[in-house]
């Protein structure tokens, strides 16, 4: 297991990349993460983009952004209307995207969902990050759901429970489109950062997790 650590504080330039196929992704699979990056670097530049939404989407996933990216003095959000569901079948237009991102940032670490997720349009945005950054440092995190396609994590980021509870709290409070959902609890938030705090020997019990299977020296 690597061991990468976020606690010392540096006044270095960081460009990150934060990528979700749907509008609660980034914040579901990495949201912890974002929060303590920005607790511990002064100087971060975000750049936040989700690919499918519709109008009521797209409003909550621009004001929860703004929540969890609140404190940094760089950020450009910007969400696509692609059709839920249908991404692959959009694949043209999805890579004529990710080609203009390529021209606009230049990041330091790249947030991205799991190769082996089973939802397809998770896959595709996975797959397109790879097949379009091919210098950077990807981290690919994952959702639970119904498909039960939770794998083995091999990068750990080991997180306090005040984050995690302010996370859930700004997911929940966000998607209000989404409450209706079974799965969307706090339970279901806290209880997959359990289990990863777990995994990692957590010294405050929680973590979120990413799959990294590029790492250069």
């Amino acid at each position: 297991m690597l061991k990468f650590n976020f606690e010392e504080k540096s006044d270095s330039h960081y460009n990150i990349l934060c990528l979700g196929a749907h509008c609660d992704d980034i914040e579901i699979g990495c949201g912890g993460t974002i929060l303590k990056l920005i607790e511990k670097y002064q100087n971060l530049v975000f750049y936040w983009v989700v690919f499918s939404s519709n109008s009521q989407r797209e409003k909550e996933a621009y004001e929860s952004a703004k929540q969890f990216l609140k404190g940094t003095q760089i950020k450009n959000i910007a969400i696509a209307n692609f059709r839920d569901g249908f991404l692959p079948f959009m694949a043209i237009e999805v890579k004529e995207l990710f080609e203009s991102l390529k021209q606009e940032f230049q990041p330091d670490l790249i947030l991205t969902h799991y190769r082996n997720d089973l939802h397809q349009d998770h896959r595709l945005i996975s797959d397109l990050t790879w097949n379009t950054f091919r210098n950077h440092l990807i981290l690919e995190y994952e959702i639970p759901k119904y498909d039960g396609d939770l794998g083995i994590p091999n990068f750990f980021v080991h997180l306090d429970p005040i984050i995690c509870q302010h996370k859930a709290h700004l997911i929940l409070s966000s998607f209000q489109s989404q409450i209706e959902k079974q799965w969307f609890t706090e339970e279901t938030f806290l209880s997959i950062l359990r289990i990863r705090g777990i995994e990692s020997n957590a010294p405050e019990k929680y973590a979120e997790a990413f799959y990294c299977r590029k790492i250069v020296f």
